[in-house]
């Protein structure tokens, strides 16, 4: 088991684009955590175009330690027309096995929410999937309220083909 040791300290940063094929790791860390491995569809090129262009769609943190990225946040700018706000969408959280409990989620999270703040922002949100007690209370903690009237709508495929092609 890797941990921490006391002169190794966790640095949370924007995520830089040499960073990408570590993030694509992580990315597949978590999805292999959630069982979903077979959902990863997307490619390296991908993610890097959509978190580096010159009209990125997606921002990124990370968590380092001694110079080793081990966790992730991945985020983009929603819009709660209720607030008349934009806000932050937190896509996926993801810290390695071996890190956590080391209070690198919360850092991660944290700093999330400072950028909300210092961007003016209405809300932070995100999904979790419904038997992940470890997130849920773990979320709870930081202060959230998972919301158990609200459930996710999503098109994908050949369902969001047929959908654009409706009059």
């Amino acid at each position: 088991m890797t941990s921490v040791q006391p002169s190794q300290t966790v640095l949370i940063r924007a995520a830089q684009p040499a960073d990408t094929a570590d993030i694509f790791a992580l990315i597949k860390a978590l999805a292999e955590y959630e069982k979903l491995s077979h959902q990863v569809t997307g490619s390296l090129d991908l993610l890097k175009q959509h978190l580096f262009s010159d009209r990125p769609c997606v921002e990124a943190i990370v968590a380092e330690v001694a110079g080793n990225l081990v966790g992730f946040a991945l985020f983009f700018t929603n819009y709660s027309t209720f607030l008349t706000k934009p806000g932050i969408y937190l896509e996926d959280l993801f810290v390695l096995p071996d890190y956590r409990g080391l209070g690198i989620g919360k850092a991660l999270l944290s700093h999330l929410a400072k950028l909300a703040v210092e961007r003016d922002y209405g809300r932070l949100e995100w999904s979790v999937l419904d038997w992940n007690a470890p997130a849920i209370g773990f979320y709870e903690r930081m202060g959230a309220m998972v919301l158990p009237d609200w459930r996710i709508c999503r098109v994908t495929g050949e369902a969001i083909d047929r959908l654009a092609q409706q009059v």
